[in-house]
């Protein structure tokens, strides 16, 4: 296993950040950079399963093993999901931990990802992340329709 790390600077506020990586529309819109159709389905409450799915029904299966509200999030791979069924994680990525972390940096954000790959999604997170991470960055200095509530 390798651990991948990504950062970008974002001229918003973390609390912006934060609502764009976590709320159910946006989240959709920038992880369908790793698979069209990509979506999460969780409590969101630190120690909850969460399940990152594909619009097959197949995904990962994962618990919140840390939050802290706009400043970090860590998920703990623990299952594969195919077909909507949990099943036992391969050796070469279980236990894999996935941490998003927010920074104040002056004029803005920085988003700190830290990632743990096996070696067989590798190049495909180092494809994926950086686009993903793009993509969060132009969600999050979008500006608001006036009356919008989150």
């Amino acid at each position: 296993m390798t651990r991948l790390h990504y950062s970008v600077d974002i001229d918003a506020p973390r609390e912006r950040v934060w609502e764009v990586l976590w709320d159910d529309r946006t989240y959709r819109d920038w992880a369908s950079a790793f698979m069209e159709g990509s979506h999460a389905v969780s409590d969101w409450k630190e120690g909850s399963k969460i399940q990152f799915l594909a619009s097959n029904g197949n995904g990962m299966s994962a618990v919140i093993e840390k939050k802290v509200p706009n400043e970090r999030m860590t998920f703990r791979h623990l299952a594969e999901i195919k077909e909507g069924k949990e099943q036992p994680a391969p050796p070469s990525w279980s236990g894999a931990l996935e941490e998003y972390t927010l920074k104040d940096n002056g004029k803005g954000t920085t988003l700190i990802v830290d990632s743990d790959a096996a070696d067989e999604y590798k190049e495909s997170f180092e494809k994926a992340f950086p686009k993903a991470l793009q993509r969060v960055k132009e969600l999050a200095t979008q500006r608001q329709p006036a009356g919008a509530t989150r």
